[in-house]
């Protein structure tokens, strides 16, 4: 309201000072004599006061000026007699000034109405302000009866974003590595387009070198961006409902693009014989596939099918079999030393779970225990062309107490059962060597699970749930770590 106010006052300044100056100054511009001027106390103009000229056939002459009750100029002018020259140079300015003067009074009227309307315009204001004011308190009130709602939503809300915090510091300390390897990725096409440049300098040898060291440095970097840390496991996506109570079934984590088919496998010893169908949808609807039988049975749930072959561990034995769909043949063999087997160290469920295959961003596993490591889980990195061990990690997990397992990224993620209520509860980095205690929800809708492994290029963990095939979607929090590099 202050703004419109101000704005009033500022007219009636203006008239104040435009009355002023004609009282004043509008004699001594037309050189006239000095002129007695009188207004009484109410405002109004004294019209029996004043001087006239000595001879007012010469000249005009001012009577008097003063303002009204509403601050408008109100003047007295004696004008000459008709019988004056209309032609002299000081009538035509005087007539000029008297147009002025008009010009004026009709100004100061025009901003009298505009006075008065801003004044209804603030009055207004001043009623929806008021109204406003009220409902601002109420708002207060109501804020204050809401606030303790709103803390424990609040409350609730950091209780799920708690396990989240552990990562974002571990994110914001890798963020300069990052920034590195998005530099490395933009840096390769400025290094190919040299490349071209030099064409007419290199062998073709020695540039098909170069271009394949920039290719497997663009695929080294490119994993490591797509790698991450498991946050959450989505609810999950039923299938189909099929088979015994035990199985597996997988796709290809290595096939080429376009290529979608589905493996199952139905029970978990005592059989030989994997279905090929060619797409999800035909596995869906169990028609259009390829029967492919075994030159063994296999052991337990833990097969993969990996680059077009299918691994698995052979009944009764610690040996790891190779079989190549295209030949229908075995491809290589190899003993897993040490490892248990023949429900020796199963997983919790039983089933002949002692040697389990998994397959990841970085390639083939094997997860397994061992008498030199108290049953504990022992962690191989295999070669999937010869079956022999890269290199091995030793953990201090209990493998008969672990539900089902599965990695992602390097990192084993182990649940807390197989049964009722789940959860992923422990994790074992390969990258660092060091473990950690976690608490990610895992949904165990049909209540036995015998078979979790996670498929990188679908970014997804095939179950099989008590004779349900089911899929869940997995949360990953990208983090590279200096090791990478």
């Amino acid at each position: 309201m202050s703004v419109p106010l101000l704005k009033i006052g500022v007219v009636l300044s203006t008239m104040a000072m435009i009355t002023n100056w004609m009282s004043q100054t509008l004699p001594s511009l037309v050189g006239l004599n000095t002129t007695k001027l009188t207004a009484e106390r109410a405002g109004y103009p004294d019209r029996s006061t004043g001087v006239l000229p000595a001879n007012p056939e010469e000249t005009w002459q001012v009577y008097s000026s003063a303002q009204d009750s509403e601050g408008r100029c109100v003047c007295t002018v004696v004008a000459p007699q008709q019988s004056m020259c209309s032609r002299d140079a000081r009538t035509k300015q005087l007539r000029q000034l008297l147009e002025k003067v008009q010009n004026m009074t009709q100004s100061i009227q025009v901003l009298d109405q505009r006075t008065q309307r801003d004044l209804q315009y603030v009055e207004k204001m001043e009623v929806q302000l008021r109204g406003l004011e009220t409902k601002f308190r109420q708002v207060e009130e109501n804020h204050k009866q809401n606030i303790a709602k709103q803390y424990k939503a609040i409350k609730a809300k950091m209780e799920e974003l708690r396990p989240l915090i552990p990562v974002l510091e571990e994110y914001k300390a890798d963020a300069k590595l990052v920034l590195q390897f998005k530099e490395e990725v933009q840096n390769l096409t400025s290094v190919l387009s040299e490349l071209q440049e030099e064409m007419g300098a290199y062998d073709y040898e020695e540039l098909h070198n170069r271009v394949s060291n920039l290719e497997e440095r663009l695929r080294a970097c490119m994993q490591k961006l797509a790698c991450g840390k498991l946050t959450g496991i989505s609810d999950p996506v039923t299938i189909k409902t099929s088979g015994s109570r035990f199985g597996s079934w997988m796709t290809d984590p290595a096939a080429p693009e376009g290529d979608t088919r589905v493996w199952y496998m139905d029970g978990y010893h005592n059989n030989r014989f994997v279905r090929e169908y060619k797409s999800m949808a035909d596995f869906i609807m169990m028609d259009n596939f390829t029967s492919y039988r075994l030159p063994h049975p296999w052991s337990g749930t833990g097969q993969v099918v990996y680059n077009g072959s299918i691994y698995f561990n052979k009944f009764q034995s610690h040996v790891i079999i190779k079989f190549d769909f295209k030949t229908s043949a075995i491809s290589k063999s190899r003993q897993l030393d040490n490892a248990g087997y023949n429900n020796m160290y199963h997983y919790a469920w039983g089933g002949h779970s002692d040697i389990d295959l998994m397959v990841d961003e970085g390639g083939l596993w094997a997860v397994y225990a061992t008498n030199q490591n108290a049953g504990n889980i022992v962690i191989s990195k295999l070669n999937p062309g010869t079956l022999q061990i890269i290199k091995s990690w030793t953990t201090d997990h209990p493998k008969r107490s672990a539900g089902e397992a599965f990695m992602i990224c390097g990192t084993l993620y182990v649940t807390n059962g197989y049964s009722g209520g789940t959860k992923v509860y422990y994790a074992y980095s390969t990258n660092s060597s060091t473990y950690e205690y976690i608490d990610i929800a895992f949904q165990n809708k049909y209540s036995h699970i015998s078979m979790l492994d996670y498929n990188p290029r679908d970014r997804a963990l095939y179950a099989w749930n008590n004779g349900h095939q089911v899929l869940y979607n997995v949360t990953l929090f990208h983090v590279i770590s200096s090791q990478e590099l």
